[in-house]
């Protein structure tokens, strides 16, 4: 006989419980982006604008990486449900070397292709700053697939404290490193010493600000891990071939569909440089904004997802149900605030950001787009890492490209150049694309877990 349901109270108790500290550490790493985008932005248009473009780069290459990464999740969670701890710590390992065999392959591209963008044409004055910049960030691809996995294991377990904590110190680092790498050390006072040596490196020392960060961060909850007994014997660290198969099986969906996602928000930034460099750096203030609310969103999601794990391991359809349902309601309440905030004070948030005079006019109303897209960002967001739970990654792929690339890219380009509307329409397009796909997943799950909901190890 199955145990009794948790009252919504309880649910959503304990779904917080999981989902505050995730969000916390999702939120740590768009931080860092943000926190690059707030230094930069006091060192000129032309700076914020090649930190824009190559972090459009950069996520365009390694949104797959990540995406792939996340077929761990399901997997590992399921294997708690199930019971087997030394199933979850066997797929850690094959995880990580899923990591450093996709992070090392693909952080080649990261440093070649803005050598090539010449070739096609692409001659922005910013460009030899974006290849210092992604030449710096490549090797950072790799240390951010280890972590996680890392986080991929220790949110599936429930320890979340070790993610906090490896967030706060590494963002903490990241605000002095951006600050000194960028702008150099002349400033500081006598008692530093040999810091007071360091050049303004100014792009460049963004990048590797990001980069010590991602090997302190990902050394901080690796010896997390390593810290966790495995009730039932510790498995072999070996290189399984059908384990890392697995995950790549199961995370190739989810790597297609992170691509797919970011992709359309990366080529809507380069949409936003064939306006200008001020249409460039209006976008990545703005998407600066979005990106932070939306880690919260992540952070449900990917919570929600444990919690439909967990059920989905026990064979407990209906816990699996109620665990999804809640984390949307959970996402689209949170993201409703987040949207009043964007609405109500677009100009004090732009002020915040350090942004340019002539950048201003066009960030106020794109974050009033923001804040129009929220609930459809946030309930996409949290159907993915709810249907990632319950072994559901095909359909979430085929929805971000439907949402993304017949719906969102049209009217996207119809508003922004067809009609004139430049940026501020090419975000439009953006909303109209996230809304269907929100709208998708949402029917998705609801029809999924009115039936049996099946282990992906069964």
């Amino acid at each position: 006989m199955s145990a009794a349901l948790p009252t919504r109270r309880q649910e959503l108790k304990e779904l917080w419980k999981l989902a505050l500290p995730i969000a916390i550490a999702q939120a740590g790493q768009s931080l860092m982006s943000f926190v690059d985008t707030a230094v930069v932005s006091r060192a000129g248009t032309q700076a914020l604008a090649a930190v824009g473009l190559s972090t459009a780069i950069f996520f365009a290459v390694s949104s797959f990486a990540m995406g792939l990464m996340m077929g761990v999740d399901p997997l590992v969670s399921q294997s708690f449900g199930a019971g087997n701890a030394p199933r979850a710590r066997a797929l850690y390992w094959q995880g990580s070397y899923l990591a450093i065999i996709v992070g090392s392959i693909l952080a080649v591209p990261l440093a070649v292709v803005p050598r090539m963008l010449p070739l096609f044409g692409v001659d922005f004055a910013e460009l030899p700053e974006v290849g210092d910049y992604l030449a710096w960030r490549a090797p950072s691809l790799p240390l951010m697939l280890l972590f996680m996995t890392s986080r991929s294991y220790l949110q599936a377990a429930a320890l979340t404290r070790p993610l906090v904590m490896a967030t706060v110190v590494a963002n903490l680092f990241n605000l002095g490193a951006d600050i000194l790498l960028v702008f150099g050390g002349e400033v500081l006072p006598a008692w530093c010493g040999p810091l007071r040596l360091i050049p303004a490196l100014g792009v460049k020392g963004s990048a590797i600000a990001t980069l010590l960060c991602c090997i302190l961060q990902w050394g901080l909850v690796a010896w997390a891990v390593g810290k966790v007994p495995v009730p039932g014997g510790m498995p072999s660290v070996r290189p399984v071939r059908a384990d890392i198969l697995q995950g790549l099986r199961v995370g190739l969906p989810i790597g297609l569909h992170i691509a797919a996602e970011v992709g359309v928000f990366s080529l809507a930034g380069v949409l936003a440089r064939w306006l200008g460099p001020e249409s460039m750096s209006a976008h990545q203030i703005a998407i600066s904004y979005g990106s932070l609310s939306f880690t919260v969103a992540l952070g449900i999601g990917n919570a929600g997802g444990v919690r439909v794990g967990w059920a989905v391991g026990a064979r407990n359809t209906p816990q699996a149900r109620l665990s999804g349902l809640m984390a949307f309601a959970s996402g689209a309440v949170f993201m409703s605030v987040s949207g009043l905030m964007f609405a109500l004070f677009p100009r004090p948030l732009a002020h915040l950001m350090g942004t340019p005079p002539e950048v201003m006019s066009l960030v106020v109303p794109m974050l009033m787009v923001c804040a129009v897209f929220q609930i459809s960002d946030g309930v996409q967001g949290v159907g993915a890492g709810v249907l990632r739970g319950a072994g559901e990654t095909r359909f979430t792929f085929v929805a971000n490209m439907v949402g993304h690339y017949v719906v969102g890219l049209p009217v996207a380009l119809l508003l922004g150049f067809g009609m004139k509307l430049g940026v501020v329409g090419i975000w439009w397009g953006l909303c109209a694309g996230l809304t269907c796909v929100a709208l998708a997943l949402f029917w998705r799950f609801n029809r999924q877990s009115a039936g049996t909901l099946r282990p992906l190890e069964a």
